[in-house]
């Protein structure tokens, strides 16, 4: 099926636990929202006789980023209007007979980042071309992830969080701490905080107190995992405004129904809890425990389901590569998340292409990527050994990269791009070995991502380096994820 919407929207066939769409949808759907970092996704799920389809997607662009005036350059900031701005764009493009059959919203979105708003005040609704809709009203700026305000001898004046995550700058408690500290009337002018895809629940459900999921509340810091409660005791003695901290309720479960029509969408229409982007995304391919998913985009993440009854450490381990997160029912997800992938032979990429320009010759690196694919893919066999890790390692922040057993007779483009892919996936293999994959019980590695499509080195590679079948065409989408936590709970 060929969605309607402009640019940027459609329905779309998939090879993953979604199939294609086949005839009319069934009566009922259920919308998926991913409140990403730079854009906006909704996915329209159905149930065909095959399983679950999708139906229709749309994304938008948020072009969010404004400048921090308490954090200055350090800091990470992003206007919430011009989010939901890019949220209702996509709704209006969406078919009105199909929003009008949804019966459940799944929203998730970027995690770790903070918003505050007046719980009374949060929006406005108004009367747009496809029905009400909300707007923005009293409500900060979301500051993200990305955010670096928070300096290492910053946060170690903070307290010691009784967590199994280790605190770090972008979190929402470090962050709630940074204007405690420096701008505290900034916190007065507020009474209620969560993420940006909480606010959206809350706004929906009009809900007086923010209800947050397990998994959003694991990535703001201050929150263990095995009691899901918050270190309250802790954060009292300090002088933590706590209630700022939403209440915390199991992920996928129901947090309200929506109190008005929303673009065509009825009211009374159950939406879940906001969830975390990545394991929405994992969730949208994960389809066996045995599975482990391989994500290479930009970066790069080796995710296993770890058995159930598993807890993790009390207490964070600042040096270890692994960092499990809460996923459904009590489970956890082990994930060796890399900050090297996709940009290492992106920046390689552009290193050549700086080369041949010094020599007087301009080539595209478009033109460079395939010719050095090309070249590598004649070189099975190298001694040339690459650390990639250019960009460090969160576990390893200091750390950089490295060649080491140069030959002579091994440094041709082919030799160094063979020898830089197997390196990608040698690091992730030193963050979370095979012969863990293998006591875990992994049987299969669903491959997924942007580089490892494009790249049949990095492929080779991968293949050489896991015992198990890898299957491709995984790809991850945070969207249908949430959708389809939402439509098995129905």
């Amino acid at each position: 099926m060929v969605g309607v919407g402009p640019p940027g929207c459609g329905g779309r066939a998939d090879s993953g636990p979604l199939t294609a769409m086949a005839g009319s949808p069934e009566p009922s759907c259920v919308l998926g929202i991913d409140l990403g970092t730079t854009s906006v996704k909704v996915a329209l799920v159905t149930g065909t006789e095959r399983g679950l389809a999708l139906a229709q997607s749309c994304s938008r662009e948020t072009q969010a980023y404004t400048d921090s005036l308490e954090a200055g350059p350090q800091g990470m900031e992003q206007n919430v209007q011009r989010i939901i701005r890019a949220l209702n764009e996509c709704l209006a493009a969406l078919p009105q007979q199909q929003l009008q059959r949804v019966t459940h919203i799944g929203i998730t979105g970027q995690m770790h980042g903070v918003v505050f708003w007046k719980s009374d005040k949060g929006c406005k609704w108004t009367e747009c071309g496809t029905g009400p809709a909300f707007e923005p009203q009293d409500v900060s700026h979301l500051v993200t992830w990305q955010d670096g305000r928070c300096s290492p001898t910053f946060l170690s004046s903070l307290p010691l969080p009784q967590s199994d995550v280790s605190l770090a700058t972008g979190f929402g408690c470090a962050t709630i701490y940074w204007y405690l500290k420096k701008s505290p009337d900034f916190l007065k002018a507020y009474d209620a905080a969560g993420t940006i895809q909480d606010y959206v629940v809350a706004m929906l459900c009009d809900l007086k107190k923010p209800l947050m999921s397990v998994q959003n509340a694991a990535s703001w810091g201050y929150f263990s995992s095995r009691s899901k409660s918050w270190n309250t005791d802790i954060l009292k003695k300090s002088g933590f405004p706590v209630h700022l901290l939403p209440e915390v309720g199991d992920s996928g479960s129901i947090a309200g129904r929506t109190t008005r029509a929303w673009h065509g969408i009825p009211k009374g229409v159950k939406v879940g809890i906001a969830l975390g982007d990545f394991q929405c995304s994992v969730y949208s391919c994960l389809t066996e425990r045995t599975d482990a998913v391989l994500n290479i985009s930009t970066s790069a993440q080796l995710t296993i389901s770890m058995p159930p009854g598993f807890q993790p450490p009390e207490t964070p381990d600042p040096s270890s590569a692994v960092t499990y997160f809460p996923y459904f029912n009590g489970d956890y997800l082990a994930v060796a998340a890399s900050l090297n992938g996709g940009n290492v032979l992106a920046t390689f990429v552009g290193m050549v292409a700086q080369w041949t320009g010094e020599l007087g010759l301009q080539v595209q690196e478009s033109a460079i990527y395939t010719r050095i694919i090309q070249a590598a893919l004649a070189q099975n066999h190298s001694k040339l050994s690459v650390h990639p890790t250019i960009f460090g390692e969160r576990h390893i922040p200091e750390q950089l990269g490295s060649v080491t057993s140069i030959a002579a007779s091994e440094l041709s483009l082919g030799h160094v791009t063979r020898a830089l892919c197997r390196g990608i996936i040698q690091n992730l293999c030193s963050m979370l070995p095979v012969q863990r994959l293998t006591d875990t019980g992994v049987r299969r590695i669903l491959g997924s991502g942007s580089a490892l499509a494009r790249n049949e080195v990095l492929r080779q590679e991968v293949e050489s380096a896991f015992p198990f079948p890898v299957v491709y065409g995984k790809d991850v989408d945070a969207a249908v994820g949430a959708a389809m936590v939402m439509f098995h709970k129905k």
